[in-house]
């Protein structure tokens, strides 16, 4: 009989297909607010700000710092409580640019403001996240793996061990839905 299969090991695995497409792999806690490299201020907190603003200044080189922080505004402003409503709000943003309006030479001008890449891929950063740990309305959370585009999280994946006869994708997707409904954040986007 061979050696039983863990959670840990799958989702090691997952990881280094992750980094085989061009993720770069880092451990949730790290990162956390009271980790070794805090990337966000809180664990409510779900975009990674820093990785946001450095794509949005590489992207958008021309755009003023104010009309650059007005589209993050705009990126982390929830409308609706309906996640429907807000992934299509955000989609738009995300393939369209994000309307902006400043001043230059002494006149109002409109701008959009792009989150990322697309002509080139390669430009965007792509972290694969195990371990993010949210906490919202008093619900502790950690889903298996967050997938972010330059520190927006864009996919959730939650794993299952194929070995375990109690692990089945109704499982997997009930505990979607316990997210979905707990950490509601965390799908915005």
């Amino acid at each position: 009989m061979g050696k039983a299969i863990t959670e840990s090991e799958i989702e090691q695995v997952a990881l280094d297909i992750l980094a085989d497409l061009g993720y770069e792999a880092v451990f949730g806690p790290d990162i956390a607010p009271d980790g070794e490299r805090p990337e966000r201020a809180s664990y409510g907190q779900v975009v990674l700000l820093d990785r946001l603003r450095s794509a949005i200044d590489k992207f958008n080189p021309n755009i003023p710092a104010e009309a650059k922080e007005e589209a993050i505004k705009q990126v982390l402003r929830s409308e609706s409580p309906d996640l429907i409503i807000n992934n299509r709000r955000f989609h738009k943003m995300l393939v369209n640019g994000i309307d902006v309006e400043y001043r230059k030479e002494g006149r109002i001008v409109g701008d959009k403001v792009w989150l990322i890449d697309f002509n080139e891929p390669k430009n965007n950063e792509f972290l694969a996240v195990n371990q993010f740990t949210v906490i919202e309305n008093n619900h502790n959370r950690r889903p298996d793996i967050v997938l972010f585009i330059n520190g927006l999280p864009l996919g959730v994946l939650e794993l299952k061990n194929i070995a375990d006869e109690n692990a089945t994708t109704l499982g997997a997707f009930k505990q979607f839905q316990t997210y979905k409904a707990e950490i509601p954040s965390l799908f915005h986007f």
